[in-house]
């Protein structure tokens, strides 16, 4: 089977959109999807920042969206015809996994970033036969179809917009994941977001269905005017006593705060933001040291990682689109498309800050 992908084949090049090919169909447990759109997560983009780590070339994506074309068999449990959300990939019988913990899989490093699965490798090429990187997240959905494993296809309803919904596999999952699992934010609760990107603004969504109050803070005012539309208060990063302007605007602290920026002063000012017993929760990957200031974990304070929100995807992604259909949790105002040939202008917009959620089309052509 033959069709279009963006292919990254060296950390420095650009995406070149060619012609790849699938030499065998879906396995037992497996689909094979038409993609009907691909957000691009900023862990895509991260693999130029990682250089000699996820292995290369390679089609990345990894919040796919579209239609069941061909089963595996019976044991698939997806019929041709299903619209389904992809979300990561993970190994269903680990501790964590049998723990209702997928994200935190024993096996997710490999499966999702470093390789993927080995019986995997020689099934996906170049037109010249050159042997592509295995799935990566497990779907390599910058392409016009892919195979996934069905524990990473979520049937969703077919009267919702399929080929924006991608982003629910992974960004808008994590951030709102925080909130809902993470958190348990309640009704009057107070959250601090540090960086008003895809995840945090869907942090921003949930916590305003979850009717807790919320403060965005970031450093572009056109995502500040978007996360106050979306009912929080906006703050500037660059604001004179950041931590002073979070506490007096949730009543003597926030009890939750998310960094979503990976940034030492900003996580600092998110811990000092916090009133006591106040959890931070850490969702970018830090590059570097992370020197905590004097005091900012006293009184109870804690700060944890989050991987993929804490959630079973096959739950989360369901809860989310039946609040954007009830209108709570409107991520369709995040979203700019872009047809799969301009991959490299969607990379150049997201990596600026020009758009929050680019999301490509494989089956619309070049603007």
């Amino acid at each position: 089977m033959r069709f279009d992908a963006a292919v990254l084949r060296s950390y420095e090049s650009p995406f070149a959109v060619e012609e790849v090919v699938l030499n065998a169909g879906p396995a037992r447990d497996e689909v094979l999807v038409e993609i009907a759109g691909c957000g691009m997560c900023r862990t895509d983009l991260a693999v130029r920042r990682s250089a000699g780590r996820s292995p290369l070339p390679a089609v990345l994506g990894h919040e796919g969206a579209g239609t069941v074309v061909e089963t595996g068999g019976a044991e698939a449990g997806l019929s041709v015809g299903d619209n389904v959300v992809l979300s990561f990939d993970s190994c269903g019988r680990c501790r964590s996994c049998r723990a209702a913990a997928p994200a935190y899989c024993d096996s997710f490093a490999s499966l999702n970033l470093f390789g993927g699965r080995t019986e995997h490798a020689t099934r996906f090429t170049d037109a010249a036969g050159t042997v592509l990187a295995p799935r990566w997240f497990g779907q390599s959905s910058f392409a016009r179809y892919a195979v996934v494993a069905v524990r990473n296809a979520v049937r969703v309803d077919p009267s919702l917009p399929i080929e924006l919904l991608g982003p629910l596999g992974c960004g808008f999952l994590t951030g709102a994941g925080a909130v809902f699992h993470s958190f348990g934010l309640s009704p009057g609760e107070t959250i601090a977001v540090f960086g008003a990107g895809a995840v945090g603004l869907a942090a921003v969504m949930a916590a305003t269905a979850a009717g807790a109050v919320s403060v965005a803070v970031d450093r572009h005012p056109e995502r500040l005017a978007l996360a106050e539309r979306l009912g929080a208060l906006p703050l500037h990063a660059a604001s004179a006593d950041l931590p002073a302007h979070v506490r007096r605007s949730t009543g003597g602290g926030a009890q939750y705060a998310l960094d979503t920026t990976g940034d030492a002063r900003l996580i600092n000012d998110a811990l000092r933001a916090l009133r006591p017993t106040g959890h931070l929760g850490l969702v970018a990957r830090l590059h570097g040291t992370l020197p905590l200031e004097p005091g900012t974990l006293d009184r109870g304070r804690r700060i944890s990682h989050i991987c993929e929100g804490d959630a079973v995807p096959a739950l989360l992604i369901p809860r989310l689109t039946a609040l954007w259909q009830a209108g709570r949790f409107p991520f369709d105002q995040l979203i700019r498309t872009y047809p799969l040939a301009d991959v490299n202008e969607a990379e150049a917009d997201c990596d600026a800050g020009r758009v929050v959620k680019p999301v490509l089309i494989p089956n619309r052509g070049k603007r």
